[in-house]
């Protein structure tokens, strides 16, 4: 089945049940497939190649995770710097 990516957020437990139990689930955008959502199981079997090592290797996400700019949150980021106000030199 071909899930809109619409409807895949809406329905991300249905769509992780689907894939559970009837394999890989198809997700389009603008028509278009972007992402296919497997069980891990399978995604073990297809990212290792025989002597073990891996054929496919995911890139490590964090959600919510935000860039370092220095030593404090803010410390280089510009659009956090106040402007001078008027009649400061």
């Amino acid at each position: 089945m071909a899930w809109q990516l619409q409807e895949a957020k809406q329905r991300f437990s249905e769509l992780v049940r689907r894939a559970e139990r009837e394999g890989p689930q198809v997700v389009t955008r603008h028509g278009e497939e972007v992402v296919v959502v497997v069980p891990a199981e399978e995604w073990r079997r297809m990212s290792e190649r025989e002597g073990g090592e891996k054929k496919i290797k995911p890139k490590p996400t964090r959600i919510g995770s935000a860039p370092s700019y220095g030593t404090t949150p803010t410390a280089s980021c510009p659009w956090t710097s106040k402007p001078p106000r008027s009649g400061d030199a």
